[in-house]
């Protein structure tokens, strides 16, 4: 995430940061437990009456397919919820429409990441400074559990009693994370570590145009590993709507089609098309009220 500042008055700030050494990942024995980009998911809960919609928004302006629709229990205590999972070319999504109230802290989850080993997993997630929030439960086809790493950031992990076979992505999604300055570094070391991943930029003077704020810059840190990408913004909290609300980035090969077809599909389109300086990119809304960041090549 990224920590946003004001030009005229953090120059020394800016210093400061930028003189800081990225910490080093923690040490860790754990074996890798990620499985490849299509199969982590961004989860996206919306209203029953909103379901169909949405999905047929997305694909719409994705393309993909999707599985068969059911209603399972998926969380550890009785609750009902339409579950599908659609699958386009720029990321995999699986989409919840909660038939009961939501039981806590699902729906506060942005994404599942399918992991080769379950227990595996959740004793690296702890051993590299991750709290288990919900312990591992069975689902109708496997385990799940939910972890937290520093800075209030909840993922989901999930194992399948057999192992999904998903094609490989067109382009891999970014995840998109927000965090305090006090907590990014931390954030950023346990995930390294869990994920066996690199940072492969950290920018600290990031244009401000990419939260809303062009007269400002901020901290972007750019992380790869098996999961896919992420990238970290780590900001002040000051993000004006909707910097802050999408979990994802989509990468496109047509910007401008591919918003096309997202409006003629019933998306709203919050913020036209801008350049960053590197990329196009733009926020789109949903059927539902899902948020979306897209971008160009």
């Amino acid at each position: 995430m990224r920590f946003v500042t004001r030009i005229a008055s953090a120059s020394v700030l800016l210093a400061g940061l930028a003189a800081a050494p990225m910490p080093a990942p923690a040490a860790t024995a754990s074996a890798a437990v990620a499985v490849a980009p299509q199969y982590d998911t961004t989860h996206v809960y919306v209203a029953p009456e909103d379901f169909d919609k949405f999905v047929a928004s997305l694909t719409a302006t994705f393309g993909g397919t999707t599985t068969k629709q059911g209603v399972f229990t998926v969380t550890p205590t009785p609750s009902l919820t339409m579950s599908q999972l659609v699958l386009t070319p720029a990321g995999t999504l699986s989409v919840f429409g909660f038939k009961t109230p939501v039981p806590a802290p699902f729906g506060a989850e942005r994404t599942g990441y399918l992991v080769t080993d379950m227990d595996a997993a959740i004793k690296a997630a702890r051993a590299t400074g991750a709290d288990v929030i919900v312990q591992a439960f069975p689902d109708p086809i496997g385990r799940d559990a939910i972890i937290q790493w520093p800075g209030g950031i909840n993922t989901q992990i999930y194992w399948h009693t057999t192992a999904p076979d998903y094609p490989a992505l067109q382009t891999i999604p970014e995840n998109r994370v927000y965090v305090s300055p006090d907590r990014a570094d931390a954030f950023i070391k346990s995930f390294l570590a869990f994920s066996h991943g690199k940072v492969t930029a950290d920018q600290h003077q990031a244009p401000g145009i990419e939260i809303g704020r062009p007269s400002d810059s901020f901290r972007r840190v750019a992380i790869t590993s098996t999961f896919g990408k992420m990238a970290v913004f780590v900001t002040d909290g000051h993000l004006p709507y909707p910097y802050g609300r999408e979990m994802t980035g989509y990468e496109v090969a047509d910007l401008a089609a591919t918003l096309d077809k997202a409006k003629a599909a019933g998306a709203e389109i919050l913020v036209p098309a801008y350049n960053t300086g590197t990329r196009s990119e733009a926020m789109v809304k949903f059927p539902g009220g899902y948020i979306a960041e897209i971008h160009g090549h």
